[in-house]
């Protein structure tokens, strides 16, 4: 297979519950801080920069295809989003990404009783 139709960013699983949306970004091998997120108006930015693999490379590879040097992946968030209550976190390769839901937008539920 030719290297153009090799994946260069990282797969990602998008979820919903009923107070948060959960972004979920495979990108094993990085650390915390190779990571930057940013929100722009209704845009979710991730990005990452492996600078580690770059410097003191000593090996002669004949074929390289897991290394992810820089990527960006950009997520367009509804505006039923609470802008102030995003969290992130890095944990075995995985950086999951939470979104809560304004108030208004989370799903009211009750029991109805029927007269």
């Amino acid at each position: 297979m030719s290297d153009r139709f090799t994946a260069k960013v990282p797969a990602v699983n998008i979820a919903e519950t009923e107070n948060h949306y959960h972004i979920e970004l495979a990108a094993p091998g990085l650390k915390k801080e190779d990571f930057k997120i940013n929100l722009e108006k209704n845009m979710l930015s991730i990005s990452a920069e492996n600078k580690s693999a770059a410097a003191g490379e000593t090996k002669k590879y004949n074929r390289r295809e897991y290394s992810y040097s820089t990527f960006v992946r950009s997520f367009t968030l509804p505006e039923t989003v609470d802008h102030a209550n995003i969290e992130a976190q890095y944990t075995d390769g995985i950086l999951s990404v939470n979104v809560a839901k304004k108030e208004e937008a989370r799903q009211v539920t009750r029991e109805i009783t029927i007269k």
